[in-house]
């Protein structure tokens, strides 16, 4: 390997590499947890969606012939 070490002041890019690296490394761990939560989330509002649109056609529906 060479000698990355320069002057005080400078940023080391191999350094930053090896942060990077550890980071996406670690990054599946939290991964695997967060789709489970946010599947949840647009089902709940595709769910509410069609209970407010059902909804919305039965009181057009309910005035209509009323």
């Amino acid at each position: 390997m060479a000698n990355n070490q320069g002057p005080q002041g400078t940023n080391d890019p191999a350094g930053s590499t090896q942060m990077f690296r550890a980071f996406v490394d670690d990054a599946p761990q939290t991964r695997q947890a967060a789709p489970a939560a946010a599947s949840s989330g647009p089902r709940i509002g595709l769910i509410v969606g069609i209970v407010a649109a059902v909804i919305v056609v039965a009181a057009v529906a309910w005035l209509a012939l009323g």
